[in-house]
């Protein structure tokens, strides 16, 4: 019979170092993919002393075309399927769109939306065939416009809307499908995106762990979406009371802010 197991893209650090952990903790034999392969080893290691069998390290850039190829043919080499698929890797940056370099832009694109949606359809079938789950990590960011993020902010909306209209499509097929929103959580993300440290409200902001154990417990429990903390669950209902164009003032004024 053939193995099962659940892939995790961008498990090297953040929310999904903190995912790996809590799927392995609960039985879960793991396929971990990210660009740092010495992190990969590392928590590969960490999670064979803690919780027995070694996940399958595939150390991928999804940035390239044809990472989802690669991620499908090393699946292959080891002979296992999937039950869960966890797209977890994203990035952002700040600034306006159009000062920033534009491969770097479209980079987001590449991570955010197009692997994403090419490893969601991929291994859809899988998923079907093992009565599995997916998990899509979205963003609070994707219930707003996002002036100073702009792409990131755009490719956040799609995942929210590309999850749940596959859900729709596979709740029938026997797949459990959640979006994952969460709001500010001190990671590496902030870094890279080039967002300064202080601005961030306090009630928004829940541990990446802490974010991790919410999701699992929500794609377990098939809920459509998981929003961590009690002000993110509040934004998605108190955005309908204010007119859009007070919402995109008020985004541009917070993202000037933060850096």
């Amino acid at each position: 019979m053939t193995e099962r197991v659940t892939l995790i893209t961008g498990a090297s650090a953040g929310i999904g170092t903190e995912l790996a952990r809590v799927f392995a903790a609960n039985g879960h034999r793991l396929a971990l993919t990210a660009r740092r392969a010495d992190r990969l080893e590392a928590l590969a290691n960490e999670l064979a002393t803690t919780c027995g069998k070694k996940p399958i390290v595939i150390a991928c850039d999804l940035q390239q075309a044809d990472a989802g190829e690669k991620i499908a043919a090393a699946l292959a080499a080891e002979e296992v399927e999937l039950d869960n698929l966890v797209n977890n890797a994203g990035f952002g940056v700040f600034g306006d769109a159009i000062e920033r370099d534009r491969d770097e832009q479209v980079g987001i694109v590449d991570v955010n939306v197009r692997a994403l949606t090419d490893l969601s359809l991929r291994f859809a079938d899988q998923l079907i065939r093992n009565k599995g789950g997916l998990l899509n990590v979205g963003s609070v960011a994707g219930f707003l416009p996002g002036p100073g993020m702009a792409v990131y902010y755009a490719s956040k909306a799609y995942v929210i809307s590309l999850t749940e209209a596959l859900r729709a499509e596979l709740a029938p097929r026997g797949v459990r499908v959640t979006v994952l929103c969460p709001g500010p959580v001190q990671t590496e993300f902030q870094g890279r995106a080039g967002v300064g440290n202080g601005h961030d409200t306090a009630i928004l902001n829940v541990p990446a762990a802490d974010v991790a154990r919410q999701a699992y417990r929500g794609l377990m429990a098939n809920k459509r979406a998981v929003l961590p903390g009690l002000g993110i669950k509040i934004v998605p209902f108190a955005l309908r009371f204010f007119p859009r164009g007070f919402i995109l003032s008020a985004t541009s004024r917070f993202q000037r802010q933060r850096h």
